[in-house]
């Protein structure tokens, strides 16, 4: 581990170029958002707030915010998966534990599990790091449909044009 910097050079920024192929970062300002319209709708009461939808290495970071309670989706994941409460709470039926404010929850790959908004939760948020693709599946396994960074791309497209900031705002959060 290299030893902090001190004196001089301390505060001086780094003086060379960065690669060119190096991409740029990525800075969303008020990530959970005042303006409705930065919301994709994924389901009846369910939106998700895209952060980075990252193509080349297929992962996708995004806010959810789900505002009534119940069943959102029975889903398994091939690769790891990260999320952390922001606001409310939520767990998976076939787990004891609640994820409450301010929990982290690290889903292993291979897991199909339920994710279940209480009732007494007006609006939850959590933000997810969801690494491949979401299997989703019915009470046996037998698949339903699926989610992966290029469907999270075309939904927020087809939004972002509806809601008259045009097909081109999701560029900002591709890498």
């Amino acid at each position: 581990m290299a030893a902090p910097t001190t004196g001089a050079d301390a505060l001086t920024p780094y003086q060379l170029p960065n690669p060119p192929e190096a991409l740029r970062e990525i800075v969303v300002e008020s990530a959970v958002p005042k303006d409705e319209r930065l919301w994709v709708p994924q389901a009846e009461n369910v939106w998700f707030r895209p952060l980075c939808l990252n193509v080349s290495s297929g992962y996708w970071m995004n806010l959810l915010r789900v505002r009534k309670s119940g069943v959102l989706s029975r889903h398994r994941h091939p690769q790891a998966v990260h999320g952390m409460v922001l606001k409310g709470k939520w767990r998976y039926l076939e787990h004891d534990w609640v994820a409450t404010e301010g929990s982290y929850v690290f889903e292993p790959p291979g897991e199909t599990h339920t994710l279940y908004v209480p009732e007494d939760v007006e609006e939850m948020i959590t933000y997810f790091q969801v690494n491949g693709v979401m299997y989703y599946c019915d009470p046996y396994g037998n698949f339903t449909g699926y989610e992966d960074v290029f469907t999270k791309l075309e939904m927020c497209r087809a939004h972002f044009e509806r809601v008259g900031l045009g097909g081109g705002f999701v560029d900002q959060f591709v890498r």
